[in-house]
């Protein structure tokens, strides 16, 4: 089933270099709550990638043991602000959310060890991270997408797939060819 998502502002703005510490602290919370069944957490989306534009929200991408028992977490999770959407749009994902509309804060992807979007995810930061180029690319199309589409994050989001996707590939290729080689931490 493929959840509609809601049509909010777009606001991108500079790189904050305080993002690594709100996450941090964000991912400490979220280590407390989810305890033992987490293997590794890390920091994605556009805050994790130095000197670009980015929508104010922090991505935490995280791998757990056992996805189907994610769902027993939605109490606690949302006794400190989030809310549960369950797949949203990808199978075998957990989302969680954070702040209300445009005023969203934090999103929480989480999925089993194994599951190839897991390594998406990291692959196209880790492409970014280490091609900053492609980076500059990438910050340069958010600022001109928020200005076309600025009442509209769904047009915004479609508008960037094309870029993604083809960035998508390349990273992927770029992951396989350094697998076992130390790229970036988390």
């Amino acid at each position: 089933m493929t959840q509609k998502s809601a049509v909010y502002a777009v606001k991108v703005v500079p790189h904050d270099p305080n993002w690594i510490q709100l996450f941090d602290q964000e991912a400490k919370c979220l280590s407390a709550i989810l305890g033992d069944e987490i293997i590794a957490i890390h920091h994605i989306g556009s805050t994790a990638i130095p000197n670009i534009y980015a929508k104010p929200i922090l991505d935490f991408l995280i791998e757990v043991r056992n996805i189907d028992i994610i769902n027993q977490f939605n109490g606690p999770l949302a006794q400190v602000g989030y809310e549960a959407k369950g797949e949203f749009g990808l199978p075998g994902r957990r989302f969680f959310s954070k702040g209300v509309g445009s005023e969203r804060t934090h999103h929480v992807h989480i999925f089993q060890t194994n599951n190839p979007e897991y390594e998406r995810h990291l692959a196209f930061r880790d492409y970014l991270r280490t091609h900053p180029d492609v980076a500059y690319q990438y910050s340069r199309l958010k600022q001109e997408l928020a200005g076309r589409f600025p009442k509209d994050s769904v047009a915004y989001t479609r508008a960037k797939d094309d870029f993604i996707r083809s960035t998508e590939q390349k990273a992927r290729a770029w992951r396989k060819m350094n697998v076992g080689r130390t790229l970036v931490m988390s």
